[in-house]
């Protein structure tokens, strides 16, 4: 007899039954010939699979071996029973697929199918990561890498018979850009669009669900100009990202549209003609449409299970939280006992003002703000001194004296029509004063100034000039409590604060505007304005309550309890009635509240009752929104030469500085190795000293003379100790040297400076070559602009677009329903309508036949053959296929 089943992943009574099934195939009139047997059913397979399991026997007592049938071989079991050999089969499963490599018909080699196909058009091969493959690099505009018909197909028919797949690629991205990896599109509609943006430092996944955009991002540098390995794996719902060999994040997502049309797009290294173009280095793209498809790129990583050590670390954390937790009830009971003690106290109301406490209703005086100040009520008021005008003469002007609060009189000079007071300078062929209200010719000395003639400005009412950008404020303009000293172009002046206005048009002291006076405030019926320094606020009448900052009402349904909101609802009163909003921990619109998780599990977390979620390894909290810090708590242990990295969900053993991996990527960082600066030349000794290597670094030590000076040994020059240069590669980089080292670092970018270089600060660019096309190609952009394409932000920066996912606001509602043509999902009270449910197995339906169904279950509407009924969490919902009723 034979019996064939292939393998799975069972437990339980599943894998009980394919034990019975094993042991009880019979057929009665088989041949007892297995050879024979074996060798027809070997040349029936037509078509390379996975491993599955072949009984021999005559009948269902007398199964008298077992095969497992691999590539169109018998490999015979060394177990003759039925349990036995099920276990073989499941590790030859495993070896099958992990160990000797794929199954070649369900992985592509993107850029081998490019190179043999001649559609490299615009790329050019360069050295890569390694040797073993070819490298290309993504540089030239022009370019069109996508895929032929025949390619295409290929990978489309992976994508509808799959579920499951990776998509794997080496990268060296030029640093701070942003652009496409991988592309697969048809007009807008992406089904799958890995994206690396280095002006956001995110990795971001696009994708369709049920004919939809969706976008995950990853907050992750990929474009620093190194190395990087990316493994992007999908399972249905489960999302795995690897970077580096290192487990990045870990996600539940909507699960993909995976049925491609024949019409898609296949791109590589840019979204399309114009758009996404990626610039650096790609090698290693493949797509794997099998399990765990990232062990193929890094092999180390094929540990599923904790071990023994792991589980026992985990004990040891929680329990020591659980000591933690106990130590902060104990400081929170002697806290709450404290307060106790506190709340039978009387207090003071006082005021501190300038670091001195003053009791209710004192008075003093603060001169340096030429204010009279007082505490009332523990508020402090303060009133600016009153100054009688200057009543000044004609040859006279009336200025502000240091020292002093109020104007005071001082001779004034008149020259070429221009009015000078006391001290004032004017520039002509020489450099006069005004003294004793007459021009005097004075000698003034200017300073050399580091900035050229075009860069130079000369201030008012001075005689040598500056460069542009000086900070006049910085020499000590006098400005009050409520005005703040502004930089012009050629002097500075003082400017009120909001709220405040100048006094008889002097902004140096500014006195506060009465918002209440001026009827220049927001307060509505029953309340009254109240002035304060700046602003003002809305008190209630007496007898009324408040709704809000602005407003207030007489009536209080909620009070009164007639109200119609929910007992777990929280009633809030209004002008014109109430609103109804549920508690935390339950959903609904207010007069009907229902238990949940209101916020939902996070970080693929299951909720299992109302606000209570059950969550994956490596994360905590009431909606497993907090990720457990594996290294703060010392659950793993890094090598000495490496240092533990946390990671959403996870954490990753860094190399120090100074050592570098070897390539093997070990989980515990033992696999980091020290640098020999001096072997590689990369160390900064120079004159006498002596490189030395040490772990982790060098030292530079002198043998002879006194040439040790700190110096920087760059570029085959020498730099010195304290001195900044430009970068030579990189002019938006300025070098310094210091004790020794150099260090680089990016220029500030300061769009006022007219002068700012546009190359490296691409936002500040307003020219017509840095403007951006719109993807419809109707529409230009400046530089800086930004807006919204295909429920994606998009911005202009030098000539490029970046775009990122659109936010959502998060609703706290227990349905939501996302309309065509609209970017973000609304709140629905009809379960029918929704797009995403959490199910709920205790709400269940009846189908017309009366047999119970749990919610998520389908069937078929009895006499009706199109259409199809579901069960959401207690609401029967159908729908009517047109396609069928076209056909029928």
């Amino acid at each position: 007899m034979l019996s064939k089943t292939l393998s799975k992943t069972t437990q339980g009574a599943e894998l009980q039954e394919l034990i019975q099934m094993a042991e009880s195939a019979v057929d009665e009139g088989a041949d007892t010939n297995a050879d024979g047997r074996n060798q027809e059913h070997l040349d029936a397979i037509d078509q390379s699979r996975q491993p599955y399991l072949l009984a021999v026997g005559t009948r269902n007592s007398g199964i008298h071996a077992y095969f497992i049938i691999l590539d169109k071989r018998a490999l015979p079991c060394k177990s003759t029973s039925a349990l036995g050999a099920f276990d073989e089969l499941f590790k030859t499963h495993f070896v099958f697929v992990i160990g000797f490599g794929i199954d070649p018909d369900y992985q592509i080699d993107i850029i081998n199918e490019l190179d043999f196909a001649n559609a490299i058009y615009g790329i050019t091969q360069v050295a890569g990561l390694h040797n073993n493959s070819k490298a290309f690099l993504f540089r030239d505009v022009g370019r069109a890498v996508h895929m032929p018909a025949h390619i295409t197909e290929k990978v489309v028919e992976l994508f509808r018979s799959k579920s499951e797949f990776t998509f794997l690629a080496s990268i060296q991205q030029k640093s701070s850009t942003s652009g496409v990896i991988f592309s697969i599109h048809e007009s807008e509609h992406s089904y799958f669009e890995l994206e690396s943006s280095g002006l956001r430092e995110e990795i971001r996944y696009h994708y369709r669900y049920k004919g939809k955009p969706r976008s995950e991002s990853f907050p992750y540098r990929l474009a620093d100009g190194q190395w990087h390995k990316i493994a992007l794996s999908i399972s249905a719902t489960h999302l795995l990202l690897h970077v580096d060999c290192n487990r990045i994040y870990e996600r539940v997502i909507d699960p993909p549209q995976m049925d491609l049309t024949l019409g898609s797009g296949v791109w590589l290294g840019q979204h399309s003609h114009k758009h996404g173009l990626f610039k650096g280095t790609i090698q290693d793209v493949k797509f794997i449409f099998a399990p765990n498809g990232y062990i193929t790129q890094c092999p180390n990583l094929n540990r599923t299970c904790p071990t023994c050590s792991d589980f026992l670390s985990l004990v040891q954390g929680i329990m020591d939280l659980q000591e933690l937790l106990a130590k902060m009830t104990l400081k929170l009971n002697y806290a709450e006992s404290r307060l106790t003690q506190l709340e039978a106290c009387r207090c003071e109301r006082t005021c501190s003002a300038n670091g001195v406490v003053y009791r209710d209703k004192e008075l003093w005086v603060e001169p340096e703000n030429c204010r009279n100040c007082g505490c009332m009520n523990g508020v402090v008021e303060c009133r600016r001194i009153f100054c009688l005008p200057a009543n000044c003469s004609e040859d006279s002007l009336s200025v502000h004296v240091e020292g002093t609060c109020c104007k005071k009189c001082r001779p004034k000079c008149t020259y070429m029509a221009q009015t000078l007071s006391e001290g004032q300078r004017v520039l002509t062929k020489r450099c006069t004063e005004c003294k004793n209200g007459m021009m005097v010719r004075v000698t003034e000395n200017c300073p050399e100034l580091n900035c050229t003639l075009k860069e130079q400005i000369l201030p008012d009412n001075r005689c040598c000039n500056i460069c542009k950008g000086y900070d006049f404020c910085s020499e000590g303009l006098i400005c009050g409590e409520n005005s703040e000293c502004k930089n012009r172009n050629t002097r500075a002046e003082c400017e009120c604060k909001s709220g405040f206005a100048s006094i008889h048009g002097d902004s140096t002291y500014c006195e506060d505007i009465d918002e209440c006076a001026t009827q220049m405030h927001y307060c509505q019926a029953n309340t009254a304005c109240v002035n304060l320094p700046g602003s003002h606020r809305c008190e209630c009448l007496p007898g009324f309550i408040r709704v809000d900052d602005y407003s207030c009402t007489e009536h209080d349904e909620c009070a009164s309890g007639q109200s119609s909101c929910d007992d777990n609802a929280i009633c809030t009163n209004t002008i014109r009635g109430h609103l109804c909003s549920c508690k935390p921990g339950y959903v609904g619109n207010g007069s009907i509240c229902t238990a949940f998780c209101e916020e939902g599990c996070r970080s693929g977390g299951t909720c299992v009752s109302p606000n209570t979620c059950v969550c994956p390894s490596g994360f905590t909290g009431l909606h497993c929104e907090t990720d457990i810090d594996e290294c703060a708590e010392v659950l793993i242990q890094c090598h000495i030469h490496s240092r533990c990295v946390n990671l959403p969900g996870w954490y990753h053993c860094e190399c120090r500085n100074g050592f570098h991996d070897n390539g093997s990527y070990l989980i515990d960082g033992s696999s980091c190795i020290d640098i020999d600066e001096c072997a590689t030349q990369t160390h900064t000794c120079w004159n006498d000293s002596v490189c030395v290597n040490l772990p982790g670094g060098f030292d530079c030590m002198c043998t002879s003379g006194p040439a040790c000076s700190g110096d920087c040994l760059y570029e085959e020059g020498l730099k010195h100790n304290g001195q900044e240069w430009n970068h030579r590669l990189d002019r938006c980089s300025l070098c310094s040297c210091k004790d020794g080292r150099t260090f680089c670092r990016r220029r500030e970018c300061h769009c006022a400076d007219p002068e700012a270089d546009l190359f490296c600060c691409p936002e500040c660019d307003s020219r017509k070559s840095s403007q951006c096309l719109h993807q419809s190609g109707h529409i230009l952009y400046r530089s800086r602009d930004s807006w919204i394409y295909s429920c994606q932000q998009c911005r202009c920066l030098d000539g490029k677009v970046d775009c990122w996912p659109l936010a959502c606001p998060v609703l706290a509602c227990k349905y939501s329903a996302l309309v065509e043509g609209e970017c973000c999902p609304h709140c629905v009270t009809d379960p029918c309508l929704a797009d995403n449910i959490a199910n709920d197995i205790r709400q269940t339906c009846q189908d017309p036949a009366g047999i119970t169904r749990l919610s998520s279950a389908t069937w078929p509407m009895p006499g009706s053959p199109c259409t199809t009924c579901k069960c959401k969490n207690g609401s029967v919902c159908c729908s009517v296929e047109l396609d069928c009723l076209q056909n029928n």
